[in-house]
């Protein structure tokens, strides 16, 4: 069980993991309104959808996030980069032209590249039996907001306006750093890594073999996750030709279906490991099984009849919630509580560039073949090498060793 603080703590980061994927997806759902209002070309406007990612992987890419949350308080590193996007959400409301709507999202991406890096900072420092839980409460905050940006942030853009909605999303997140300053802990279980002189660098992070297929397993399971995030509105009503309120409808139930299976099997990934499961099997059978099991995606695009097609996905949603319930528990027992900020940033820089090929690949295929068939089933085998990774390739789950790290 969790202690009272570690179940405050929890709370407020799960809180915040729904309102980062709202403020990330918030723009996609009022896009053709602001494409209206300015103007914009459909160029500009891709690049507006992708400006996010520019500052979000690449700052977890080159370390600089992760560097931030182990080097310093990630309470307040935390604070800092939550505010900032905050911020940039606000500030979209008031944007005037494309520049300025460009930077706020430039801003949004660096505010949320500490996230994930503080996340598992935090998250490492609880023992091996309650990470699953922890983990995949946060991860079911990620699900939900996505379906709840979409449902509920397309009803009050439609009646009130995107601007409104910018500013009142924007000022009034900024609520939860009142709860989080108030409850954080002054201090964390692990010093700084400035105050250890062992801790390792990046550099000694990229020398292990487990790291690497970290990377490329996050990619794998991002790759299938983007894939839906980005192109199964349009699937349902340019195939399947839903009316936008059953499109909306069915995209929130897949993104709730992902959701509680994270939560589900990380409670009971949590309970298995209490009971003497070993940590390596039970973290790799979720997330090798997940994997696997989701490329029931595939009949989707073949089944004829609505209602078992959507069933098709609802079940595949489930599985990709089983991966991603136990991947980054993988990642904190692996990497220590030293070095979870900044072997976290690295891995999510790496996973998120799926974030840009999911969905280019995906248009680039459709444009090809005319049909959504081949996008499935391309996004059904990143997934299945995604399972192979996790299966094989990963290696035992237990804390590695950097070794002998001259001149620290």
């Amino acid at each position: 069980m969790l202690t009272k603080q570690e179940r405050w703590i929890l709370a407020l980061l799960v809180i915040s993991a729904f309102i980062n994927y709202v403020d990330r997806a918030n723009l996609s759902v009022g896009a053709a309104s602001i494409q209206t209002e300015l103007g914009l070309s459909d160029y500009q406007l891709g690049m507006l959808l992708s400006a996010f990612f520019w500052t979000y992987a690449l700052l977890q890419l080159f370390a600089i996030a992760g560097l931030l949350v182990d080097r310093f308080h990630v309470g307040w590193v935390y604070a800092a980069g939550y505010f900032v996007w905050s911020a940039a959400t606000s500030g979209t409301g008031i944007s005037r032209g494309f520049a300025a709507l460009f930077a706020m999202r430039l801003l949004l991406g660096l505010g949320e590249s500490v996230a994930y890096p503080a996340y598992s900072r935090i998250l490492a420092t609880y023992p091996e039996q309650r990470r699953g839980f922890a983990n995949a409460a946060i991860d079911a905050g990620t699900r939900v907001g996505p379906a709840f940006g979409t449902l509920l942030g397309g009803l009050l853009m439609a009646r009130y306006g995107w601007r409104p909605f910018f500013l009142a999303l924007g000022l009034g997140s900024m609520l939860w750093l009142v709860g989080w300053i108030l409850c954080m802990p002054r201090t964390w279980k692990v010093p700084a890594a400035k105050d250890d002189p062992n801790t390792p660098g990046v550099s000694d992070i990229l020398r292990q073999r487990a790291a690497w297929f970290t990377f490329f397993g996050l990619f794998c399971g991002n790759y299938f996750w983007y894939f839906l995030v980005t192109w199964l509105p349009a699937y349902l009503v340019k195939e399947r030709h839903f009316a936008a309120s059953k499109m909306a409808v069915w995209g929130a139930l897949a993104f709730l279906a992902a959701a509680a299976a994270s939560v589900f099997c990380g409670w009971l990934s949590d309970f298995w490991i209490a009971r003497g499961g070993r940590p390596t099997f039970v973290r790799r059978a979720f997330t090798g099984t997940g994997l696997a099991l989701a490329t029931i995606i595939v009949p989707v695009s073949f089944v004829r009849n609505d209602g078992v097609a959507m069933v098709f996905l609802l079940v595949s949603c489930t599985f990709i919630g089983m991966w991603s319930s136990n991947v980054w528990a993988i990642t904190q027992t692996l990497a220590g509580p030293h070095a979870a900020g900044k072997w976290s940033a690295v891995q999510n820089g790496v996973g998120n560039l799926a974030g840009v090929t999911a969905p280019w690949l995906t248009g680039w295929v459709v444009g090809r073949t005319g049909t959504f068939s081949v996008a499935f089933v391309v996004a059904a085998l990143v997934a299945l090498t995604g399972s192979v990774i996790y299966a094989f390739g990963v290696g035992p789950v237990k804390q590695v060793s950097f070794g002998a790290l001259p001149g620290r």
